[in-house]
């Protein structure tokens, strides 16, 4: 048999497009509620909330969190909406944490509820949070979220980088005329806390106002921050790291930045995301979606399941379809598909 031939014949590993991209990293939104009404994320008219028996119960989370794990996950991550808004979410954390294959659970949520369930989410098993926050200044953020509420998150993630969590990181959408001024204060925000700061690159969902004119590419942030701190440098990434990582001599913490507009990372990309209605996404730009749910609900066995995901990973294009076209596409508010 030729080698070519041969390759053709060696079964594929699941979780794999036709890129040969695994995809390891599941990302889980548990809910569409939230406490703060951000305006990159959540349309000014808000969104019509699931019912509740549309949306995944813990036991259906847990069976298919199960079933990724055997097809090859290693990584999970809880987002919203807010995700901690949702009732018993350290117990389903500690539930997913248990599961065979499953090496890291990770959250990204507001941090407005933090101080409540720090514990019982780090007894749970919880090892990495990602905490939203877009401005260091009260007014801005009142302004970006639609909510009060500066003081306490701020307050949380210092208890936080005290609660033993493995890593902690601030995701800071940035948008020129909104919140740009802010990149060097975000910076020094880290000079005394062992902290990523992740800048994002403000991108275009379904109800969020995108304005091309806001958006702040990561060159002109690098560029920005360059200037106030001459000797800052890159950090080696992992292949499938989305972020490109910088540190500044004589700080405790780093800088991310996200480029999903400017340079893409799909190359790269090892994640499917699991919605609130249960349907999974395997590109967060794209329009395509499969119904776990309702498979589940019609009695689908895990073996009927893992070949819908199957299909539904396979069929993952190589890349987005570019930030130009984004803007004019029809698509879910960021708000339904999670953080």
């Amino acid at each position: 048999m030729t080698d070519s031939a041969s390759r053709l014949t060696e079964p594929v590993s699941p979780l794999t497009d036709t890129f040969g991209r695994r995809h390891t990293y599941l990302r889980i939104a548990l809910t569409e509620r939230c406490n703060l009404r951000c305006t990159y994320c959540m349309p000014a008219g808000g969104v019509d909330l699931l019912p509740r028996h549309h949306q995944l119960t813990f036991e259906e989370i847990i069976r298919l969190s199960g079933l990724f794990a055997r097809l090859g996950v290693t990584k999970i991550r809880l987002t919203g909406g807010e995700p901690l808004v949702r009732k018993d979410v350290p117990a389903l954390a500690a539930a997913l944490s248990r599961l065979p294959g499953v090496e890291t659970l990770a959250m990204t949520t507001n941090g407005l509820l933090l101080d409540r369930h720090l514990d019982t989410l780090h007894a749970a098993g919880l090892r990495l949070l990602n905490i939203s926050l877009d401005t260091l200044q009260a007014d801005r953020f009142q302004a970006i979220t639609r909510r009060p509420g500066l003081e306490k998150v701020i307050r949380n993630v210092d208890l936080t980088l005290g609660a033993g969590f493995d890593a902690v990181k601030l995701n800071c959408v940035v948008m020129r005329g909104v919140n740009d001024d802010e990149l060097a204060d975000f910076a020094r925000f880290g000079a005394e806390r062992d902290i990523e700061v992740r800048f994002i690159e403000y991108m275009p969902f379904g109800g969020n106002g995108w304005d091309h004119d806001a958006f702040v590419p990561y060159k002109d942030m690098l560029s920005t921050l360059q200037s106030a701190f001459p000797a800052m440098h890159p950090l080696n990434d992992g292949p499938h790291e989305t972020a490109k990582t910088w540190c500044i001599p004589g700080f405790r913490g780093r800088l991310g930045f996200i480029t999903s507009m400017s340079e893409p990372f799909c190359g790269g990309c090892n994640r499917i995301r699991l919605m609130t209605d249960g349907n999974l996404k395997v590109c967060l730009f794209g329009r395509g979606e499969t119904s776990l749910r309702d498979a589940m609900r019609a009695g689908a066995t895990d073996d009927e399941l893992s070949i819908l995901i199957d299909l539904a990973v396979t069929g993952k294009k190589a890349a987005h379809a570019g930030m130009t076209a984004l803007a004019t596409q029809d698509d879910r508010p960021m708000i339904r598909i999670g953080g």
